[in-house]
């Protein structure tokens, strides 16, 4: 049984029920926005985060409510609608293998997909009073903003520091992560501390599975090398952050040099991974993304023993041990 498979087995069902409540979320009377809609469900991907959503509710209770798979909803709407706006920034024609919606139907439509996502997002919080979830996720999509405007800041001057990287990956990737376990806490009626503690173990994990996405670019790629697409994109990521702060002037000026003025030249990125890889950068960053890891295992230490809360264990491992 692959991981995936044995992560989503306590929540089997309410993944299948989630699936339907989340398709009729989408639902309206413009033809050409159910097609564009049926077109974005039918090629989701793993569907981490609904999972931690449950999965965070079965924890604790056992059973998830009406309020659990609004959550979830809600979440996949407002994660949606920004990977649809992020493709049109990026200027991106595939999402997961597949076209992306601005490929497909152009800039002005996908703009006005997402701007609905978020609506229908923010309508079916507002229908029912969730108003307590409804903050948990405005908050997150607040400082996921503001973190990708961090990292375009800092990108001009490379003049980024470990600090700040984890500032912009806890904004970037941990805040949406965290969201869902708050949520999934928030949704069966827990305590403010424990939402808060919870929300605290889904943003280690986010921390986490974002680093670990950073050292694929040093890892070898399908075709036996690395990719070096953060370099190309002058993206400073921990491992670079890493060697940066442990060589001389005259080495630092070099990468510097690389980053701002070669990223391009594909042999003079791969020069600046090998030395990356040399300097212990790489070694740095896993012992950083395990930190992460053991510190979220840790907080689920105090939690009731049952399928669900493995499962969650499991999500932990998984999210530094995957391929891809």
């Amino acid at each position: 049984m692959k991981t995936i498979e044995k992560i989503k087995a306590p929540i089997i069902n309410e993944m299948d029920i989630f699936e339907k409540k989340f398709r009729k979320s989408m639902k309206t009377k413009v033809v050409l926005l159910n097609r564009i809609t049926a077109f974005i469900a039918s090629r989701k991907g793993k569907q981490m985060r609904p999972m931690f959503i449950f999965l965070t509710a079965k924890m604790l209770k056992q059973e998830v409510t009406d309020r659990t798979y609004r959550g979830a909803s809600v979440v996949e709407l407002i994660h949606t609608a920004t990977l649809v706006h992020d493709d049109v920034v990026d200027e991106s024609d595939y999402r997961r293998g597949f076209f992306s919606v601005n490929a497909l139907w152009k800039n002005k439509i996908a703009v006005l997909v997402g701007d609905f996502l978020l609506s229908r997002g923010l309508l079916l919080s507002i229908d029912h009073g969730d108003f307590d979830l409804l903050r948990i996720i405005s908050v997150a999509v607040k400082e996921m903003s503001e973190g990708e405007l961090l990292q375009i800041e800092k990108a001009r001057k490379l003049d980024i520091t470990e600090d700040v990287y984890y500032e912009i990956i806890r904004q970037k990737t941990a805040t949406l992560i965290a969201a869902c376990t708050a949520m999934g806490a928030a949704s069966v009626e827990s305590n403010a501390d424990t939402v808060k503690e919870l929300h605290r173990f889904g943003e280690l994990v986010g921390m986490a599975f974002q680093i670990k996405d950073d050292l694929f670019d040093y890892s070898d790629g399908a075709i036996g090398k690395p990719t070096g697409i953060d370099i190309k994109e002058q993206k400073m990521t921990l491992p670079l952050i890493y060697t940066l702060n442990t060589v001389d002037t005259k080495t630092k000026k070099w990468i510097i040099n690389t980053v701002k003025k070669h990223h391009k030249n594909k042999k003079k990125v791969r020069e600046l991974i090998a030395f990356v890889k040399k300097h212990g950068g790489i070694e740095y960053t896993i012992k950083k993304m395990k930190a992460y890891q053991q510190e979220a295992l840790k907080i689920l230490d105090k939690y009731p023993d049952n399928a669900a809360k493995e499962s969650l264990k499991l999500m932990v491992n998984y999210v530094i041990e995957r391929k891809k």
